[in-house]
């Protein structure tokens, strides 16, 4: 966790620093052309990969009854065997977090082992998610000009409530607030923070950089957001230059936004898009109906038949107390 956390320190430190000594260029041009290139290129590939990766096994999580037969009730939503059903899980998934929300806490008590429900994991990965969405949707008017009636629209939404001047975004305190929980969680539970490594520490530290930067941007070292804006809109027509009136801060909070994207395809991050292509959720339990054909077979190479593997291991199986469909003949015969 300290690592993680003097890495992100190490990674401000250095932008502020270097936009201070006139490398503001490297900051605020070189650096997110870089980060854009090595996201898109990043997360292609790993999509490719993943769409090229063989499924030797029909392995989708369940969650309920298989579809068996038809007096047995099934779970068609937490067991699907058709690809509506997938669909409609999926969807379940990616904008409700489903299984998160079933999911249960175990605790080891004098009585025995206790389960209980814990859903504030599930709200607080609701609210970061969204939140983070609705902050990244309101960025947008930094590349728009003129700026489109929809992202006033959400502005407009989100600072309903006049705190101070200028207004503060219920979603960019949310999230502070959700990344926050987020991390207390490691830090505080003793089981979850020994099985942390670095690289579950440092995107959060990442994250709470760049939101902090950004709130600091709005209500306390502010800066001109014209000359932002003049700055993303050369960056977006690939006419970049540096304005006059942007301050040290804003490189720091832009490079912390750069780190992110070129983290992201080599991260735990990239299962925003993995989960699309993760076959413990796009395959359809139908097990049961459908042969699931393994694709790293070899067309010509040998196979063993159980019956033939019990054929030549019969009388072992049967000294080891194993279940067998035939038994050995000196058994039959007594």
């Amino acid at each position: 966790m300290i690592t993680s956390l003097l890495v992100v320190l190490v990674i401000g430190v250095v932008a502020w620093i270097g936009a201070s000594i006139g490398l503001a260029s490297f900051f605020g041009i070189v650096l997110p052309y870089v980060a854009v290139l090595t996201f898109i290129a990043g997360v292609v590939w790993r999509m490719v990969y993943w769409s090229m990766s063989p499924v030797p096994f029909c392995i989708p999580t369940t969650g309920g009854q298989q579809q068996s037969l038809e007096w047995i009730k099934s779970a068609k939503l937490d067991n699907p065997s058709t690809k509506w059903g997938v669909v409609k899980r999926m969807f379940l998934e990616v904008f409700l977090f489903r299984s998160l929300f079933r999911n249960t806490l175990a605790d080891v008590r004098q009585d025995g082992t206790v389960y209980y429900s814990s859903k504030w994991l599930w709200l607080f990965a609701l609210i970061f998610h969204y939140c983070f969405l609705l902050v990244f949707i309101r960025h947008f008017r930094f590349f728009c000009d003129p700026v489109p009636a929809c992202l006033t629209f959400i502005e407009a939404v989100d600072g309903v409530f006049q705190i101070g001047a200028p207004r503060l975004y219920l979603t960019s305190l949310l999230l502070l607030c959700a990344v926050l929980f987020l991390l207390g969680r490691r830090i505080f539970d003793q089981r979850l923070r020994y099985i942390s490594l670095m690289n579950d520490y440092f995107p959060l530290f990442l994250i709470i950089g760049l939101v902090g930067t950004g709130l600091c941007l709005r209500y306390f070292d502010k800066t001109d957001i014209a000359s932002v804006k003049v700055l993303t809109m050369g960056l977006v027509t690939f006419s970049p230059s540096i304005p006059a009136g942007v301050n040290a801060l804003f490189f720091v909070h832009l490079t912390f936004l750069s780190v992110l994207l070129m983290y992201f395809p080599f991260s735990k991050l990239m299962h925003m898009p993995g989960i699309f292509f993760s076959p413990t959720r796009n395959m359809p339990n139908n097990s049961r109906a459908v042969h699931h054909e393994n694709p790293w077979n070899d067309p010509n190479a040998p196979f063993t038949t159980y019956a033939q593997y019990e054929d030549n291991f019969r009388e072992a199986m049967a000294e080891a107390g194993l279940p067998l469909e035939k038994q050995p003949e000196k058994a039959s015969a007594e």
